[in-house]
């Protein structure tokens, strides 16, 4: 399975004040499927999001980190929590020294579900 470096945002509830991590997300095979932080998304097409949580149905923001650093909408604030593993590759990507600790709030992420709990739920939903 393909990882990458995304940004994520809870849109459900929030608006563009949802909580938000940088982390690093598993692509299924069709890249219709992205795990992190032990949920699994789908793609949608919401108004203000892209993806939504095969569990609870909130909406979700998923994209790729930007180079400026300038992940969240412009209209949203709040902290960022960035997943410890990553800093140096974010740093890389963002050309940034340094995590902006007035951006962003250091965490630790540990994926601890097995993906084959999520094919378990979704077929339930079918049903």
């Amino acid at each position: 399975m393909e990882t990458r470096l995304m940004y994520i945002e809870l849109k459900s509830g929030y608006a563009d004040n949802g909580p938000a991590w940088v982390g690093l997300v598993t692509f299924s095979r069709t890249k219709a499927t992205v795990y992190f932080n032990n949920k699994a998304f789908k793609k949608s097409h919401g108004t203000s999001s892209n993806f939504y949580d095969i569990e609870t149905r909130e909406e979700y923001w998923i994209s790729g980190v930007k180079k400026n650093g300038e992940d969240r909408h412009w209209a949203g604030n709040g902290k960022i929590l960035i997943d410890q593993k990553v800093i140096n590759e974010y740093l890389k990507i963002t050309g940034d020294e340094k995590i902006d600790k007035s951006r962003f709030e250091i965490t630790e992420i540990n994926e601890t579900r097995d993906k084959r709990d999520f094919v378990e739920i979704e077929n339930k939903i079918k049903e």
